[in-house]
């Protein structure tokens, strides 16, 4: 067909009268997207087609936004006046603030590492370690060059960690040829001795350090995608600065030192207080060591009190909601929803777009919510921008609570975003075994419990109540009698109901189907399904006269996972609640409950604290090896068990201190940490 009027023009019968029957005369033609559809969009209230288009890697993704943004003006150029192009997400600008933040949080560090190094070097020594900072920067930034490591935010991250590291090296060689320096060496022989003294310290000090970030490194996954990078870039600016400090930071230090100013803290009242403090330490050697281990025993102690959150929140100016009805709503149903509750999301005081998609998942905006919903119509997402991260933060809350009370008849999710690996639920627990009936009647338990759970919004299961559907149960032998079979009666109700395909019509070069099929009203009325007529050799045949319609529950589809069935019971907490507490607190309700495992069914636990999990045996699994290698590595420096014991007893008592300042920070102890 070439046109509409063609397919109107198509004869049907003839009674040989010349009287003619077209289709035009029976049906309606008409051109119009597909019904009905699989998916629709909504940005800020209108029907909308949304189009998420991604980097390829390598490029810088600011270059390639501005490369974009020009085909974009050009193409808005030539829109009709009925449409509107709009951006709803640009991950360059959140690439540009972070970054800006990451130069900031650098610039810091650069600033307090050179403030400390005058406070206690003097000027001049203070002057030549600084001068470690650009050389081992930019040999880091050649080499992450050279190895394909992009400059991203977790990169620069790990470029900041190794800050007050990569100038120890430094440190300890500037004071060593300073003090040699002071007692009379001259600059060649001090800058000699020096560097035959601390060579092997200072190597095994930087071995030990890179072996600690190894297992960040050896990660898989995404979370080793996570933090891989800041460990790379620690361990490359460890190396550089090792070699810095035993090549040219004895040559500038050996040129630049005065023997006769030794700098630092000696003089002034911090000079007096500081010599004040060594002497007592010395003379009171049991109360000066029962004293420094205060402050690493209390960081030990407060361990209990850390806030258990092992992938840390983000914060950002956008927050996603997912929206599910009960199962068999239509599409054109969680639309109407929708679009309620995009009207009151859009009429609250700090939201500022909304864009939702039913039917189906919404494109990825965050590297960890991934879409995994198709072809669902009773399902639909939200992507909601605020003005600002702290108005995201206020919003959570109240907005579940609001979105419940004023929407009973849907599940919703307000979910913000967080790090680490992608979980379909914060709190999840498996019932894995054979027989469904009881996989499901065990799953209805858990999920009444845990509804009853404070933090919980919203609860659900793989086997839940299935979607209405209408059965149709043919006599076949009454069809039989008439001349139809099943086969015939199931095409003849597909092509009434679903349609049937009758050609094309070609239009600029695109092929669009004729569907043929009953009209929507009578599609949607089983009273007028039931009174179909069938064609039959004898002549039309209702349908109710060989079948009966009933209206009966699908089965869920049976969910496997390793090969074994499996009923997963998804609990979402409140926004401001923490996975492993409502997993905590989950677990204490079901055994006060008195619940019990059925005989063939055992219980896993999957969500947040599955990925964590992993995540630590994964850290975990070479630590023997690095602990090994540490220990020798110290051990063959010093030739002497007793250092070695000394150096590891501070390595841990300097975990305390690391501890305690989490504590007081209030920092959770999370993967980065």
């Amino acid at each position: 067909f070439e046109t509409l009027a063609r397919v109107r023009e198509v004869v049907l019968a003839e009674d040989g009268e010349g009287t003619v029957t077209r289709l035009g005369d029976i049906a309606e033609v008409r051109r119009s997207v597909e019904t009905p559809a699989s998916s629709m969009a909504l940005s800020n209230g209108r029907p909308a087609i949304i189009a998420a288009v991604m980097v390829e890697e390598g490029l810088r993704i600011d270059q390639w936004m501005t490369w974009l943004q020009e085909d974009l003006d050009s193409f808005r150029a030539d829109l009709p006046a009925s449409l509107t192009l709009t951006q709803v997400f640009d991950q360059s600008e959140y690439t540009d603030e972070r970054l800006a933040e990451v130069a900031t949080n650098m610039a810091l560090g650069v600033a307090l590492v050179v403030a400390v190094l005058l406070l206690t070097l003097g000027a001049r020594a203070a002057i030549i370690v600084a001068l470690v900072l650009p050389m081992v920067s930019l040999a880091t930034l050649a080499s992450m060059s050279f190895i394909g490591l992009p400059i991203h935010q977790m990169s620069v991250t790990g470029l900041i960690v190794a800050l007050g590291l990569l100038v120890d090296a430094a440190i300890v060689m500037t004071d060593e040829i300073r003090q040699r320096l002071a007692r009379g060496l001259t600059r060649l022989d001090a800058v000699g001795d020096a560097v035959r003294r601390l060579a092997a310290p200072l190597l095994a000090s930087t071995v030990t350090t890179a072996l600690s970030f190894v297992p960040m490194i050896l990660l898989p996954g995404p979370a080793g995608d996570f933090v891989g990078s800041i460990a790379i870039a620690v361990v490359l600016m460890l190396t550089w600065s090792l070699i810095v400090a035993l090549a040219i930071t004895p040559a500038i230090a050996g040129y630049a030192l005065r023997a006769d100013r030794p700098g630092g803290i000696r003089s002034g009242a911090a000079g007096r207080a500081f010599r004040a403090s060594l002497v007592w330490s010395v003379n009171n050697p049991v109360k000066s060591v029962a004293l420094a281990l205060v402050l690493p025993v209390t960081g030990f102690a407060s361990f209990g009190t850390l806030t258990a959150q092992f992938f840390p929140g983000v914060d950002r100016d956008q927050f996603h909601i997912e929206v599910e009805l009960q199962p068999g709503a239509s599409l054109e149903r969680t639309r109407a929803v929708a679009e309620r509750i995009d009207e009151h999301l859009r009429s609250t005081d700090g939201i500022e777009t909304v864009v939702w998609v039913m039917g189906e998942s919404a494109p990825a905006f965050y590297y960890n919510v991934i879409g995994s919903r198709e072809n669902e119509p009773a399902f639909a997402q939200a992507l909601v921008t605020t003005q600002s991260p702290e108005a995201t933060a206020a919003l959570l809350a109240p907005l579940q609570q609001e979105l419940d009370a004023g929407f009973p008849d849907a599940r919703i999710l307000v979910r913000g975003l967080v790090q680490g690996p992608p979980v379909d639920a914060p709190v999840e627990l498996r019932l894995v075994g054979t027989d469904l009936e009881t996989l499901r009647s065990t799953g209805d338990e858990i999920r009444e419990v845990l509804l009853g759970l404070d933090d919980v919004a919203s609860v659900r299961a793989d086997y839940e109540g299935g979607a209405p559907k209408l059965a149709v149960d043919v006599d076949e032998d009454a069809a039989r009698l008439l001349g139809l079979d099943l086969a015939s009666v199931a095409r003849q109700l597909e092509a009434a109901l679903d349609g049937t395909t009758g050609g094309s019509v070609i239009e600029a070069g695109e092929e669009l189907p004729v569907r043929l099929r009953l009209g929507g009203d009578l599609r949607a009325d089983p009273t007028a399904i039931a009174t179909l007529d069938l064609v039959a050799p004898g002549g039309p045949v209702p349908l109710d006269a060989v079948a009966r319609l009933r209206l009966t529950p699908s089965e869920a589809a049976i969910v496997r996972r390793n090969g074994e069935r499996v009923n997963t019971v998804q609990a979402f907490t409140d926004p401001t609640a923490l996975p492993e507490e409502v997993l905590a607190d989950a677990r204490a309700a079901l055994e006060a409950s008195g619940f019990t495992l059925p005989a063939g069914i055992r219980l896993e636990i999957g969500g947040d604290s599955d990925a964590r999990n992993d995540v630590i045996s994964n850290l975990l699994a070479p630590i023997g090896l690095i602990v090994t290698l540490s220990v020798a590595t110290v051990v063959m420096t010093f030739n002497s068990f007793r250092l070695t014991a000394v150096t590891f007893v501070v390595a841990g008592l300097s975990a305390g201190l690391s501890i305690l300042s989490l504590a007081v920070f209030n920092y959770p102890f999370g993967i980065t940490a």
